[in-house]
């Protein structure tokens, strides 16, 4: 039996947290051979490829469905267990509600000491306590690779939930986590990053979205997303698409983890950062932007953000709020929205 501290978590997968997604390009072919279902309460399905399932109880009570689980990103494990419950639960944030019902997802391998499982769900159930919601069971499964993650129930107004589509054109675009947590995360398995940085893609992935959902909410906001394994171009591709809109970002504007774009440049990049690329190039005009800030845009994020549209004038309060709040991470606006052009995402130095 394999104890805490004689393996490490990250090694026994090719792959860590949302960069373990199957590549967008491969779920769409899937997807598309799937029949389509038809019921006048449900609010949301697939067809945005929104952040969860919502379906309407009553004219004024919605019910949010969403899971998410994945391999370790990190090898503590009790860290791990944060990371993954704050993920899962960042799917009901996105769309406006409040997370209610947790169920445990748990793959194991049998060579792993158990006790090394308890602390990871105890990380989790930690969260899903900040949360405000309760952990009431799971399932689980062995597996040569452990899996960590959720499924959660969470309710909302319908009349008040958030959609990735209805960004305008004049709006503002507004990302309330900085990026960077694919590549600092590669450069911690590879043993180069610094304790810093490792530091602080820990309190990134291991924040909820909670505080910067209460804040939006005041607002008359147009769209939300969180930004997770498809990286800021894929969901920002998604809500433009689903929009009809296209996306100016400047890169200058975008918020970084501190060490994540020197890792760029050392090339620490992610297997699911070129996935997340060959899918969405033609969508995307990347124009004079720096090698290494594209691949921070197309850097699969784990328990990233919340990107948000709103009018100009709602989006400055939103701002001013969040930092009034002191919200944990940075923040800030990083674009604009368009009249639909050529691509889905363009960027801009000037805008």
């Amino acid at each position: 039996m394999i104890k805490e501290g004689e393996i490490r978590l990250t090694q026994m997968s090719s792959a860590a947290g949302c960069a373990a997604k199957i590549g967008p390009g491969s779920l769409q072919k899937i997807l598309e051979g799937l029949p389509r279902f038809f019921d006048e309460n449900l609010l949301v399905g697939i067809e945005t490829n929104d952040d969860g399932a919502v379906y309407r109880v009553s004219d004024g009570l919605a019910l949010i469905q969403t899971l998410d689980f994945f391999p370790p990103m990190v090898d503590d494990p009790y860290t791990f267990g944060q990371v993954a419950a704050a993920n899962a639960l960042s799917d009901i944030y996105a769309m406006g509600g409040e997370p209610k019902i947790a169920l445990n997802i748990v793959a194991w391998p049998n060579c792993l000491d158990p006790q090394i499982l308890g602390k990871i769900l105890a990380g989790g159930a930690d969260k899903v306590k900040e949360a405000g919601a309760v952990l009431a069971g799971g399932h689980s499964i062995h597996d040569d690779v452990p899996k960590y993650g959720l499924s959660v129930t969470g309710f909302v107004r319908p009349d008040r939930m958030f959609k990735n589509c209805g960004a305008l054109p004049g709006d503002v675009l507004i990302l309330t986590k900085p990026l960077g947590t694919g590549i600092v995360n590669t450069a911690v398995k590879a043993g180069l990053a610094s304790e810093k940085a490792e530091r602080e893609v820990i309190q990134v992935m291991t924040c909820l979205n909670k505080k910067a959902k209460q804040i939006i909410e005041r607002y008359p906001i147009h769209s939300c997303t969180d930004v997770t394994g498809f990286g800021l171009a894929g969901h920002g591709t998604e809500m433009a698409d689903g929009s009809g809109v296209t996306f100016a970002l400047c890169p200058d504007w975008i918020p970084v983890q501190e060490e994540a774009a020197e890792y760029a440049k050392m090339g620490l990049v992610p297997e699911g950062a070129y996935r997340n690329r060959r899918f969405l190039e033609d969508k995307i005009d990347t124009g004079e932007t720096e090698v290494y800030m594209q691949d921070l845009i197309f850097d699969p994020q784990t328990s990233g953000g919340l990107l948000i549209s709103a009018d100009r004038e709602t989006g400055e309060a939103i701002l001013k709020e969040l930092k009034d709040q002191g919200l944990e991470t940075a923040y800030g606006m990083i674009g604009v929205v368009e009249k639909r052009g050529e691509k889905s995402i363009r960027f801009e130095k000037k805008l």
